[in-house]
């Protein structure tokens, strides 16, 4: 899937016409859908998630533990990372689903904008109309459906009745439309939840959330199961082990790396339990083997990226970019520095409506030092002198370079000891997604 493929042609003419980014409201959506027929409407179970962090991997968990289960699953995330078909996976019988072909999603987008015609609406609503246009018409047992933006007003927020909700872990994010406090970007999480639908939620570092989601919750009459209270999940002996009302789950490890991704599994379990779907302890144990979520904590092996590293260091992409991500994505790489002792280098991007100090402070005492790159495919990065700069004033070294290659070549021109330095390249999915693309690793 190419630039040139029939369904970016499409979203490229709607990028032109129609406003990217978001203006948070569901009447626009609603009205798309009325003239499409309401395809919202005729959807297989939903499971619905939202949250600042951890809402792809839980979704991904879900998706794997419902196909190791034997059922078929549609999944709708975003943004995308290499190609906007990643945002539609149709389930399949029998088999793992697939990205969404060339030819269907071109239809169903040049559907839905035939349909708006020149009312206003942002692309962003078209794009979530044509996925409830692609889930109605084809079978499945299962729709994952991950919220673009808050949750109160976002375009997937017409779903009536999901089998469950998911709220992911919360923290600051996208201030300038949800807000500057944990408390107001949790009631704008919590406004999926629906009257009776079964809400989980999984783990919150701020109690002020909980107190928030769950008095909304109580006012709805949905019945909620929380990480840490009604769920938990813990590594023993390089083991799983979940633990609910039902009983102990003893599972291997996920093979997403690190020690959040517990959590994460353990709310993906909880949720599709709580849904009424209760997979198999045999799948639960499968998925945690072939669960996959490109970009995130993800390590690159070949490609010429890996090849302008120092011989015998580590590539790693991770799209992190707010506070929360950043705790928990320091947290791997000082586990890992336990483990072997290499020294860290950051290479980061960032785009400018993102907070560069709070995701940097997580890195203190972890970060060699802070290479600041350009974004190749947005016009809204923060320039790279200026994101150096953010990195000094947290106490880190940062200098500013003009590219991924320019600072893996900068530190291999000048590294001559050992052990060989490991590389996160972080910050953003625009620069992760251009780092898949030049690995030849564009998600499938």
């Amino acid at each position: 899937m190419t630039t040139t493929s029939l369904a970016t042609m499409e979203i490229e003419r709607l990028l032109a016409r129609h406003p990217k980014g978001y203006d948070l409201s569901l009447d626009r959506i609603r009205q798309l859908l009325a003239k499409l027929g309401d395809p919202q409407k005729r959807l297989p179970p939903v499971v619905h998630v939202a949250g600042t962090n951890g809402k792809g991997s839980v979704s991904a968990f879900c998706r794997a533990i419902l196909e190791a289960d034997t059922r078929s699953v549609h999944v709708h995330t975003s943004p995308h990372l290499v190609s906007w078909h990643e945002r539609y996976r149709l389930g399949r019988q029998g088999e793992p689903g697939r990205l969404v072909a060339d030819d269907v999603l071109a239809d169903a987008v040049m559907r839905a904008a035939r349909a708006n015609g020149d009312d206003s609406i942002t692309v962003f609503e078209v794009l979530t109309a044509v996925t409830f246009l692609l889930f109605s018409e084809n079978p499945a047992d299962v729709a994952v459906i991950e919220v673009g933006l808050g949750g109160r007003f976002d375009a997937t927020n017409v779903l009536e009745r999901p089998a469950v909700s998911i709220i992911t872990p919360v923290s600051l994010d996208h201030q300038s439309f949800l807000g500057d406090r944990v408390e107001l970007i949790a009631a704008e999480k919590a406004g999926i939840i629906k009257p009776g639908v079964p809400l989980v939620i999984g783990q919150q570092s701020e109690r002020v959330a909980v107190d928030v989601i769950t008095s909304i919750a109580d006012r709805n009459g949905a019945p909620v199961k929380l990480y840490g209270e009604d769920f938990f999940a813990f590594e023993e002996r390089g083991r799983l082990v979940f633990q609910d009302d039902i009983g102990l789950l003893d599972l291997p490890l996920p093979r997403l790396p690190g020690r959040h991704q517990l959590s994460n599994a353990a709310t993906a379990i909880a949720a599709l339990r709580s849904a009424g779907f209760d997979p198999s302890e045999d799948a639960i144990a499968a998925a945690m083997g072939t669960v996959s979520w490109p970009g995130r904590l993800q390590k690159i092996t070949s490609g010429p990226l890996f090849d302008a590293m120092v011989p015998g260091g580590e590539l790693w992409i991770d799209g992190g970019h707010n506070p929360g991500a950043g705790a928990v994505i320091s947290e791997v790489f000082a586990n890992l520095e336990d483990k072997v002792s290499r020294p860290l280098f950051l290479i980061c991007g960032m785009l400018n409506t993102k907070d560069p100090t709070g995701f940097f402070e997580a890195f203190g005492g972890i970060a060699r030092r802070v290479l600041t790159v350009p974004l190749s495919t947005t016009d809204a990065g923060i320039d790279p002198e200026e994101l150096a700069e953010f990195a000094l004033d947290t106490g880190l070294d940062g200098e500013a370079v003009e590219s991924v290659e320019a600072a893996l070549r900068l530190v291999s021109d000048n590294w001559q000891v050992q052990p060989a330095p490991r590389f996160l390249i972080c910050g953003s999915l625009y620069l992760v997604g251009e780092v898949l693309e030049k690995s030849g690793l564009a998600p499938e």
